[in-house]
């Protein structure tokens, strides 16, 4: 686990609800690490897709995640409600860079956190491309 202080639920802007499943769990008894960006990236695409009108199976620009980390504080386990903070850390041309944690359902410190960074491209040919005005709107809400 992490010595750093966990960021609090107030540093972020929007929240999703994700259950936890039983193939979540590792052999320890907990959440295993790779589970985590697999609520980062659920979360990050809720958002988009909700609130930016990212279309994930016709549109002509996609995200395609070029980095991600992930610092721990506590344990999660299943079955255990959690929550995925969202925010934006760095909004570029093409590129944004979210921050993410994971709130154990009402606690106010993470149980975890990190970020992830999309880089937006077009769909057939993988170039870099602006990010789209209805995304960079959305976006623009997440930042602080």
């Amino acid at each position: 686990m992490s010595k750093m202080s966990p960021p609090a639920r107030t540093d972020y802007k929007a929240f999703y609800p994700i259950t936890t499943r039983w193939s979540d769990n590792d052999v320890y008894g907990h959440v295993n690490n790779v589970a985590y960006y697999s609520y980062f990236d659920t979360a990050v695409n809720q958002y988009l897709i909700e609130q930016g009108g990212l279309d994930i199976k016709n549109g002509c620009v996609v995200g395609f995640v070029v980095s991600s980390h992930c610092d721990y504080h506590a344990s999660v386990t299943y079955p255990e409600p959690i929550e995925a903070g969202l925010r934006v850390d760095r909004l570029g041309n093409s590129s944004v860079q979210y921050g993410v944690a994971i709130f154990l359902k009402g606690q106010v410190r993470a149980a975890a956190h990190g970020h992830f960074v999309h880089v937006f491209v077009e769909r057939d040919g993988h170039a870099s491309v602006a990010i789209p005005r209805s995304l960079r709107a959305a976006l623009k809400k997440l930042q602080p």
